[in-house]
């Protein structure tokens, strides 16, 4: 007998889920799944049926739905989030069914009723990268759809999906605004400089609308190299997308002045007092990442009427050299390395730093992090601001923090253990903490870390 036939088709797929799924039915297990059901039965279900596609199956929190049509899908979805958002107006911010939605097109194996394939993968894949309540679509489907409808785009770049053999390029659909291209639709930065007191020049970045939010600067920043960075650039974007995100490059880094005088604590903090009075903010919130916290808690602690909530990432209050002799023993032999390798044209040298920065980085990920490093400052500096981070002690000043502050760390960082990010959060009065799932120190794009990074934000600013 002849083999049967294996049933192939061009399809557009679009794979959804909730956000944060867990965590809502650990808040309200009943009325999570309640609000769900409905969602589905009095939204989409009915869109669906209405832009003529079939729902393949659904997964506890997630939705596998089939469309013969790019257009369809993209419409569907793009109807389906913008009620979704009317509707979570009236709802609390940790209590709201957020949807991911992840649309391609291609080739799928039909089984009884049920579809396979990469076609079905990649659309699973773009669902896991995208925002609570955004789209993110494939090229293949972007250029079925470019043209016929008015839509914003945000360019996200070529994008290793977990499983797939090959980058997939990757678009963001701008829910909230429509009648741009994907170039357009990119978030700009504008660069400034400013000097301060003892006559240092400082970089400093303007990029997206809305509120202010300030970020303190840390070590190996480059305001235009991080914008473009693999590593960096989901961080800034991510910030952007709705405040004026206000960020600096601290002396002896990227584009701000390498040669000066003086490298200290103190130096840093007059650093960003300065940064912040150029660019006319009076009252903000303000974000402090590795040894950016210590810099945002000592500023916090200097202008409380100017800080309205303090949010801490992967930080710590004592630098490792009083963490212990071997840590101490550790961090001299690390700065000698300094002095001799890092500017050197070999790469080997870095990528010790990078290996313990982002373990879990894949090669494009690792290679630019090692360009950032050899970048941002000179051998002589990057070794006297690592000796200065070392000595930072600011556990004196953790009681004396008035503001609302959010304290978030990965539990595998190699850099800051999570044990000094619990110490940052212990200290200071009524603080907030969350431990993230990961090991990279800077959590990658594509991480759930960074997801839960930008929902956490948004739930603290909302208070």
């Amino acid at each position: 007998m002849p083999e049967a036939r294996v049933e192939r088709r061009l399809a557009a797929i679009l794979a959804a889920d909730v956000a944060g799924y867990s965590r809502l039915m650990g808040v309200d297990e009943e009325g999570t799944l309640a609000a769900l059901t409905a969602c589905r039965r009095e939204l989409i279900a009915p869109k669906i049926t209405e832009h003529r596609g079939r729902i393949v199956k659904t997964t506890g929190d997630g939705v596998l739905v089939e469309f013969a049509s790019a257009v369809d899908a993209v419409s569907c979805a793009i109807e389906i989030q913008r009620v979704m958002a009317e509707r979570n107006a009236a709802v609390g911010e940790d209590r709201r069914i957020e949807f991911r939605m992840g649309i391609n097109v291609g080739d799928v194996i039909i089984d009884e009723g049920d579809i396979y394939g990469d076609g079905v993968n990649i659309a699973a894949r773009l669902e896991s990268i995208a925002e609570a309540g955004g789209i993110c679509i494939s090229r293949q489907a972007f250029d079925q759809i470019d043209g016929k409808l008015q839509l914003a785009f945000r360019e996200m770049g070529l994008q290793n999906l977990k499983n797939i053999t090959k980058p997939i390029e990757v678009f963001a659909v701008e829910v909230g605004r429509t009648g741009e291209s994907p170039g357009q639709s990119k978030p700009n930065q504008e660069i400034k400089y400013c000097r301060t007191p003892d006559g240092v020049r400082l970089a400093y970045a303007i990029s997206g609308s809305g509120p202010p939010l300030v970020k303190a600067a840390n070590w190996m920043n480059h305001l235009e190299y991080d914008w473009e960075s693999p590593v960096w650039r989901h961080v800034f974007r991510g910030l952007s997308r709705d405040h004026t995100l206000i960020r600096y490059d601290a002396r002896g880094n990227g584009m701000s002045d390498w040669d000066v005088d003086e490298l200290s604590l103190d130096a840093w903090v007059s650093d960003l007092e300065t940064v912040v009075d150029a660019a006319g903010v009076e009252r903000f919130p303000l974000i402090g990442i590795s040894q950016g916290c210590a810099v945002a808690v000592s500023y916090a602690v200097r202008q409380p009427e100017r800080v309205s909530h303090l949010l801490l990432y992967s930080g710590f209050a004592l630098g490792g050299k009083k963490r212990g002799p071997q840590e101490m023993e550790k961090r001299n032999a690390m700065t000698t390395l300094m002095r001799l390798g890092w500017g050197a044209d070999n790469p080997s040298f870095r990528q010790m730093f990078t290996g313990q920065f982002i373990p879990g980085g894949t090669q494009e990920q690792a290679a630019s992090f090692n360009e950032l490093q050899r970048r941002t400052t000179s051998p002589e500096c990057a070794a006297r601001y690592f000796d200065t981070v070392g000595d930072i002690d600011i556990t004196d000043l953790l009681a004396k923090v008035t503001a609302k502050t959010l304290v978030m760390h990965v539990r595998g960082d190699l850099i800051n253990p999570i044990e000094a990010g619990r110490a940052l959060a212990a200290g200071i009065p009524r603080a907030r903490f969350v431990a993230l799932q990961g090991q990279n120190h800077l959590f990658l794009e594509k991480e759930q870390a960074s997801q839960r990074f930008f929902e956490e934000i948004k739930l603290f600013l909302g208070r």
